[in-house]
Parts: structure tokens; C-alpha cells; sequence
């Protein structure tokens, strides 16, 4: 991949603020921003875990709620 792609990639990645920069002289940083990852994660992957945590959690009341 060349320089000028990754270049335009990073930018791409800074533009929709999944990754922040810092400068250092003239080298400059790139750090994943979790943020706005973990808000996709909650929003698409989030309502398909719903309903396994949901059930798991019904059958540990029902578990807890049996005398031995």
C-alpha cells in the first residue's frame, strides 16, 4: 500500500473521529478512539446479544428462586 493511500485512509478514519491524532515534531500519532466504536457495537451488535443475556438471566432467577 503506498504512503499516499494510507495517508488517505487515516484521514478518512480522523474524519469520522474512529481514530484521534497527536503531533509530536513532525511525526504524528494515530490512536483508536473507542468511543464511537463502542456506541456501533451497542447499537448493531448490542440487540442481537439482548435476548441470549435476557434468557440467561431469567434462568438464573428461576434457578436462584428453587430451594434445593
Amino acid at each position: 500500500m503506498s504512503r499516499q493511500a494510507v495517508t488517505k485512509h487515516l484521514g478518512i478514519l480522523e474524519d469520522a473521529n474512529l481514530i484521534s491524532t497527536q503531533k509530536h515534531g513532525r511525526e504524528k500519532m494515530h490512536y483508536i478512539n473507542p468511543v464511537p466504536i463502542h456506541d456501533i457495537a451497542d447499537r448493531w451488535i448490542g440487540k442481537f446479544e439482548r435476548g441470549p443475556l435476557g434468557a440467561l438471566s431469567d434462568l438464573k432467577k428461576q434457578l436462584e428462586r428453587k430451594e434445593p
